[in-house]
């Protein structure tokens, strides 16, 4: 097993669908390190769970996203990222920025997400798990994609800053 540990400013980006575990694997390092599309949906609509929150939280994220990365930070980017788009807009930050990108794929077994969706205090409906679920990239896309840096979650111990 190997230890995760970062170059300062690096920008790890989560991917993986809801109940794998990102969330968990986050909240292992500084809070301050964190950026999360459902707590900024929280914060502009009182619920994790209001899509229509979903803009708004996204701008948030990318501002503190640029603030932490301008200032060479470490951030650990916990969403989804399942949309290819989406984590090329992310490798364009850390670009611009000159930042090391790495990306942490949770390579969850679709039975273990679906169990661990369901033992949640939100459960998302086990549908929307299971087409994310389908939506998760391999190592080998990340890497075609252009993320220098590919972690399998499964292969990972406890992380140290």
């Amino acid at each position: 097993m190997n230890r995760l540990t970062f170059k300062t400013g690096t920008m790890c980006t989560l991917i993986g669908p809801p109940g794998c575990g990102k969330s968990t694997f986050a909240a292992q390092w500084p809070e301050s390190w964190r950026v999360s599309l459902d707590f900024y949906r929280k914060l502009a609509a009182d619920t994790e769970t209001d899509q229509s929150a979903t803009p708004v939280a996204v701008q948030i994220q990318d501002l503190l996203l640029d603030a932490r990365l301008a200032r060479g930070l470490t951030t650990i980017v916990d969403s989804t990222n399942l949309r290819a788009p989406v984590r090329s807009g992310l490798l364009a930050r850390s670009a611009r920025w000159e930042r090391p990108a790495v990306a942490v794929l949770f390579d969850v077994p679709l039975a273990t997400v679906e169990a661990q969706n369901a033992g949640r205090d939100r459960v998302v409906p086990a549908h929307i798990v299971r087409e994310f679920h389908h939506q998760l990239p391999t190592a080998e896309q990340l890497h075609d994609e252009g993320w220098p840096t590919v972690h399998l979650a499964s292969t990972l111990t406890s992380p140290t800053p």
